[in-house]
């Protein structure tokens, strides 16, 4: 597919610039993933498409203070912003400022904005922006929330009143730039409300980077190279979601994080390792042996380079929860693997005419099948 399959009109007005003060107050579009019926809810009566035995699967993954600012020696203004550690004691990062060369020291500020005492180094110039950095104390979690500003999304352009609004209420594992967005609708009071109706809530990890919101360049979607990013599912975790799908239940993830977990555990478990870059094409080729309706999930931790884009047959979700993307983006081009490229297209139409809240804090749509 080519990548002008994936752009859609967007007024900037329909771009989310705040949270609700209610999470729970967003609007919800429904897609039935066969027919591309539309339907128009509340978020808070996601309740009623679930039934007992259900699974809900989400991201547990925090939002690290990530955003650093700080000046070099000569006075210069320098920024960062933290991707992900690396196993020699440095950082990979996204850097702002002139002249930030290798070598380059950068004293940081405290969140306060007075000069704190730790220096970020730079020990190499990456592509383009990035830069691999040192830390005169290497131990981040000492001192990265008095020193960090939780870093949004570049298309919000006003600070939050309260960070929190841009964690989930089960956050728990620190380390992603970003947040899975598609959580933060819920409440305590309905994932209570889901347990008491049956509906089993469980949590996988997958640190979110920057490229997440990075639109898709290459011209053919398929010559495209996703990013990769680092994710586990725990035995408990993988078990208790068999175990349910053997006893009729359905996978429902919330977000393209958890439903990129969790296809990633799939393909494992059928024997498909490595890298999982062109996987989508060897599924729409025929290529792949291990195709059928479902495949238990396995425990792993690591990195996953799974692209997902119409052709990729799903192995472990049923349904998705997720957020308005991106225009040419790849989330964008994993629901529509789910939903159905025409469906989703014409559901984003659908959404820009009746004035949904677009993007990180905007509104929900629940992809589901027929029978749901």
């Amino acid at each position: 597919m080519n990548l002008s399959d994936f752009d859609y009109y967007l007024p900037e007005g329909l771009i989310a610039q705040a949270a609700l003060e209610d999470r729970s107050a967003s609007r919800l579009m429904t897609l039935r993933q066969k027919s591309g019926e539309i339907g128009h809810r509340n978020f808070v009566e996601i309740i009623d498409y679930f039934r007992p035995g259900d699974v809900l699967v989400a991201n547990n993954s925090r939002v690290i203070a990530a955003r650093l600012f700080g000046r070099k020696a000569s006075g210069g203004k320098a920024e960062f912003l933290l991707l992900k550690p690396t196993d020699q004691g440095t950082w990979i990062a996204m850097g702002g400022g002139k002249r930030l060369r290798e070598g380059t020291e950068v004293r940081l500020d405290k969140k306060n904005g007075e000069p704190g005492e730790i220096i970020a180094t730079i020990e190499a110039v990456l592509e383009g922006p990035g830069r691999e950095i040192r830390f005169s104390e290497p131990n981040t979690q000492l001192w990265l929330d008095d020193y960090g500003h939780i870093p949004l999304p570049p298309y919000i352009n006003q600070s939050l009143d309260d960070s929190e609004r841009y964690q989930t209420v089960y956050s728990r594992s620190e380390g992603s730039a970003a947040a899975p967005t598609a959580g933060l609708h819920f409440t305590p009071e309905i994932l209570l409300a889901l347990r008491d109706k049956g509906v089993m809530f469980e949590t996988v990890t997958l640190h979110i980077g920057l490229d997440t919101f990075k639109p898709v360049t290459a011209d053919v979607v398929s010559d495209h190279t996703i990013h990769s990013e680092w994710a586990t599912i725990t035995p408990e975790t993988a078990k208790r979601i068999n175990e349910a799908k053997l006893a009729g239940g359905r996978i429902i993830a919330v977000g393209t994080t958890s439903c990129r977990t969790l296809e990633t555990a799939a393909l494992r478990s059928a024997g498909i390792e490595g890298s999982l870059q062109t996987i989508s094409e060897r599924d729409k080729n025929g290529e792949t042996a291990d195709m059928c309706p479902w495949k238990p999930v396995i425990a792993y931790e690591g990195s996953t380079d799974l692209f997902i884009y119409p052709g990729y047959q799903f192995r472990a979700v049923d349904a998705m929860l997720t957020n308005f993307h991106l225009p040419k983006s790849s989330l964008i081009m994993m629901i529509s693997a789910l939903a159905g490229h025409k469906n989703v297209m014409q559901a984003y139409d659908v959404a820009v005419a009746e004035k949904y809240r677009f993007f990180s804090l905007g509104d929900a749509m629940l992809i589901h099948q027929s029978d749901f």
